[in-house]
């Protein structure tokens, strides 16, 4: 048995003592060890590993979605956690819509519940329609006791104070700084458990959390450690690791419905002029590989390019830097260079392009001052207008900026990750940050994304999806630069079994359930 691994605060340090397990309160003190979730989908692979539910089933269309409930899974009262309780707690979502974080009952990537209901092991989700995208949320939500929370009245305001989960641990103690959960003996799968204790302690900035792992204090981080690979591993590469795979990805978003950029031309002109090496370095330390322009991760979803991309696990749909072959294009796309050496549009108008960054976020900063000395040394004028991140997000959502760098999630829902990049009615409004910044639409793209949306056969899947990465190949809505991480550190002086590259079986930040089944004592 491995006698304790300490990690940091779940909560946020503002909580100054509160006691709350609430799952679903806004800093509830943990969200991963006490409740449990349906089923767990590794965020790299997109393998789903049966939870609470060991099976689903999609039908009608995927308008009906049917979960079967483990046999023999207790709360840690006693209790057996049945089927019931699942249905409870979804339709608490419909109660209570602050909880609805899958957006069951919302008509919001895919069609809203009608119904759910309960009988033996089975659960059933009826639909108004097709609600496939739901899926991967829908498995996250943590099943509540409804021998408890039936009779809390409004969940978004209960106090949780001596919490019944299913999960493996149970509170042994707080003191208002340190959580210190134990192991349950009679947990449903209590013989993949080796951790005696969890200690849950501190809320670390980098340099803090770089010392405490270090010093043994801390057995695990999930923060961001500037350059993480000489703060941390190098002083002990056989104990000190991180694993940093890719989360998504940082992509360059022109404004689409604005000069240059409403050109595809000058959009594929300008993505070989950046250098994803060198942004890569300045950003991220070196550790992120430059990205796919098809807007997947890879190689961890090569199974789903046409086959034309799919070469090398996809290796050569990555752009190399090529400054010459920049210059060409912009060229033969009309964007020639006056007497001063800067280019201009086919009509002869200077070419000024403004690029907004998010003052403060350091990373972008980096990027950005690459992306700008890039553009400018093949004579396009580009210069970084850094404001508040709050004033960018207006930008966004006014459709008021040129350049932007945004986050594409590379979540295994296709529709809504990939997808929800180019469909068009995902385009910012007034009021609301979208996906779709970039403002990209196309009516065959509505449709690829819409036929996405409704689809669970994997074949048809991998046909809409090839569809989109032609646009993305073809077309340059935005622009990938670099992967965007998932990240752990973690020391193997007493644990071993964490995720690796070598051994890649969990996303390290969302998975963390999944982990702790996987970890073994060290020699």
């Amino acid at each position: 048995m491995i006698a304790q691994l300490t990690f940091p605060s779940d909560a946020p340090a503002a909580m100054g003592g509160l006691v709350d397990y609430n799952p679903y309160a806004v800093n509830a003190l943990t969200k991963t060890w006490l409740y449990e979730p349906l089923m767990v989908r590794n965020g790299i692979s997109c393998e789903v590993t049966p939870w609470l539910a060991t099976d689903f089933t999609w039908g009608g269309q995927a308008s009906t979605l049917d979960f079967t409930i483990r046999d023999g899974v207790k709360w840690s009262d006693g209790k057996p956690l049945t089927a019931k309780d699942v249905a409870f707690t979804l339709n608490l979502a419909k109660q209570y819509p602050a909880i609805d974080r899958a957006g069951i009952w919302k008509p919001v990537f895919g069609a809203p519940a009608k119904t759910i209901t309960a009988e033996g092991t089975k659960v059933k989700i009826v639909f108004e329609g097709n609600a496939a995208p739901k899926f991967d949320e829908l498995i996250k939500l943590q099943i509540l006791p409804e021998h408890v929370y039936g009779k809390v009245g409004d969940v978004t305001k209960y106090i949780d104070k001596a919490p019944v989960g299913s999960g493996p641990f149970k509170v042994d103690k707080y003191n208002g700084r340190r959580l210190e959960l134990v192991r349950r003996a009679d947990y449903w799968q209590a013989d993949k458990i080796k951790v005696q204790k969890l200690v849950l302690e501190g809320n670390y900035e980098a340099s803090q959390a770089a010392l405490k792992l270090q010093s043994g204090q801390l057995d695990a981080y999930w923060g961001e450690i500037p350059n993480p690979k000489r703060a941390f591993v190098d002083s002990d590469p056989k104990k000190n690791h991180l694993y940093y795979p890719p989360n998504g990805m940082t992509v360059l978003s022109p404004n689409v419905q604005k000069a240059p950029f409403d050109d595809a031309k000058f959009r594929e002109a300008i993505a070989p002029a950046l250098n994803r090496e060198e942004i890569s370095e300045k950003a991220t330390y070196g550790i992120m590989k430059p990205a796919s322009q098809t807007g997947l991760k890879l190689p961890a979803a090569v199974k789903l390019l046409p086959e034309k991309y799919a070469a090398n696990g996809g290796a050569d749909t990555v752009i190399p830097f090529d400054a010459g072959k920049a210059n060409q294009l912009l060229d033969a796309a009309g964007y020639t260079k006056g007497g001063d050496g800067k280019r201009q549009t086919p009509d002869g108008q200077p070419i000024n392009l403004t690029f907004s960054v998010q003052a403060g976020f350091i990373d972008y900063q980096s990027m950005a001052e690459v992306i700008t000395r890039n553009l400018n040394s093949v004579g396009v004028t580009t210069k970084i207008t850094a404001t508040a991140p709050e004033s960018v997000d207006a930008q966004k959502k006014s459709g008021d900026f040129g350049l932007v760098l945004e986050y594409l999630h590379g979540g295994c829902e296709n529709a809504k990750n990939i997808g929800g990049k180019l469909a068009s009615d995902q385009i910012p409004t007034k009021t609301e940050i979208l996906p779709n910044v970039e403002r990209w639409s196309d009516p065959t793209t509505d449709a690829t994304v819409k036929e996405l949306s409704g689809t669970v056969d994997e074949a048809k899947q991998k046909e809409l999806v090839g569809s989109l990465v032609e646009t993305m190949m073809t077309e340059y809505p935005v622009i990938p630069l670099i992967y965007a991480p998932a990240r752990i550190l973690y020391r193997t002086d007493k644990a071993v079994g964490w995720p690796s590259e070598e051994d890649p079986y969990a996303q390290p930040q969302d998975d963390r359930l999944l982990i702790l089944t996987r970890l073994r004592p060290a020699k």
